[in-house]
């Protein structure tokens, strides 16, 4: 999806538009843990990623505890104290760090922010243009959004060989 961790953590259920396969990114101040999106201005992101959305629907339908009076769709699980409380960046970054080791990748350089960058590259070499990826990601200015496009050596090497060719013909 590449949301910001604050985006992802102010989700409220009326956010996902299951129908049109998008999520609307508000900017709120209403978390109970004083997390915060960056950006005040409103955006949609669509979920065209099956996978994205099957995931997001199987939280929601499965794990998200149904007797939670909050409308914020990631909370704390369980049956502890703050069951049901909206998930903040700490608890976040813990589950995070475990889902990591347990799927084998116990590097610390994988966050959910290095996850973001991945999104954006990825997009950027399939051939979304930087506009629409600024767009998508939120950013201010486009320099920003450079910031995240970083050309992988197999793009590099695929782009190279796309003018050796050009130069030859």
């Amino acid at each position: 999806m590449g949301l910001r961790v604050g985006e992802l953590l102010n989700l409220h259920l009326e956010d996902i538009q299951y129908g049109r396969r998008r999520i609307v990114i508000r900017y709120r101040i209403d978390h109970p843990r004083g997390v915060r999106t960056k950006s005040r201005s409103e955006r949609m992101v669509d979920l065209l990623e099956p996978e994205a959305l099957a995931a997001l629907s199987d939280y929601v339908a499965a794990e998200r505890p149904r007797d939670a009076p909050s409308q914020h769709v990631f909370l704390v699980g369980g049956h502890g104290r703050r069951r049901c409380e909206p998930l903040g960046y700490d608890a976040f970054v813990k589950l995070f760090r475990r889902l990591r080791r347990t799927a084998g990748l116990d590097l610390s350089w994988i966050t959910p922010h290095a996850l973001r960058h991945t999104h954006a590259t990825r997009l950027w070499e399939g051939g979304m243009r930087e506009l629409a990826l600024q767009k998508r990601l939120g950013h201010a200015s486009l320099e920003a959004t450079r910031v995240y496009t970083r050309v992988s050596d197999a793009g590099m090497l695929a782009d190279y060989r796309r003018a050796l060719s050009a130069l030859r013909s």
